[in-house]
């Protein structure tokens, strides 16, 4: 499994074969042993393998091609509305729309689905993470139908690989792992965690191909700007007011 999960790799092009709903269901039983909060299991996914639907759910993504182009696209939720109508059917009065009930939701949801994507992998699927579901979350809703208290918090695209692209590089351990208090890194040695990054060929290219000087501008004035977080954070929180977990 450690081997797995050391060499696993995004994987953006598939084959035409179709994923087997056996496949799925066997996938999708072993994701929900994952842990969840009190074992409410809030959290849904909606399996789309019609082509029609995929091609609803592309402007969605920014017409990323693995979206028309995948097997199964999975839209994985953060959903209240079956336990509550479950509580409410059982005499029980559920307080759940708002938004610390989002958050356990949405975090289980996104538990949920890393498991379904280990086990994807292990059984050698390919899978692709699409952050675009919160982006255009209300797009999604609209085109999936999802009821109150349903909330799309991330996109998978599964398939047979087409491809076998390179093992993406990542920060050395140092940086993102915390032994006791928390550790604020000085200058010189940020410039250490990220120097194999910055100085790879991959990335320098990068820098280069978008005009700037360093590769944090790239992330900056490119691909993640103020503008645009600021305009998705709007839509996302106008969407969760929406589907009800806002007041």
């Amino acid at each position: 499994m450690l081997e797995l999960l050391n060499n696993r790799r995004t994987i953006r092009k598939y084959t035409e074969k179709p994923v087997d709903k056996t496949l799925l269901d066997k996938l999708f039983k072993a994701a929900t042993q994952a842990s969840n909060t009190g074992n409410m299991q809030v959290y849904s996914v909606v399996v789309t393998t019609n082509q029609e639907t995929k091609e609803k759910l592309s402007p969605a993504h920014f017409n990323q091609p693995m979206v028309k182009q995948a097997p199964v696209v999975l839209t994985f939720c953060a959903d209240y509305n079956r336990f509550t109508n479950w509580c409410n059917i059982r005499q029980a009065e559920p307080g759940y729309a708002n938004f610390q009930s989002f958050v356990a939701a949405f975090v289980d949801a996104i538990i949920f689905a890393q498991t379904f994507a280990v086990a994807a992998e292990s059984e050698g699927l390919g899978i692709c993470y699409l952050g675009t579901a919160t982006y255009n979350a209300g797009e999604i809703i609209d085109t999936l139908n999802l009821p109150e208290l349903v909330v799309p918090v991330t996109t998978l695209t599964v398939g047979y690989p087409a491809e076998n692209p390179p093992v993406t590089d990542r920060l050395p351990l140092d940086a993102v792992v915390h032994y006791g208090d928390y550790k604020v890194f000085q200058p010189e040695e940020l410039n250490a965690l990220y120097a194999e990054k910055e100085n790879s060929e991959f990335y320098r290219k990068f820098v280069a191909e978008n005009n700037k000087e360093t590769l944090a501008q790239v992330f900056t004035d490119v691909r993640y700007t103020k503008k645009n977080n600021e305009f998705f954070s709007e839509k996302y929180l106008a969407v969760l007011k929406r589907q009800g977990f806002l007041g």
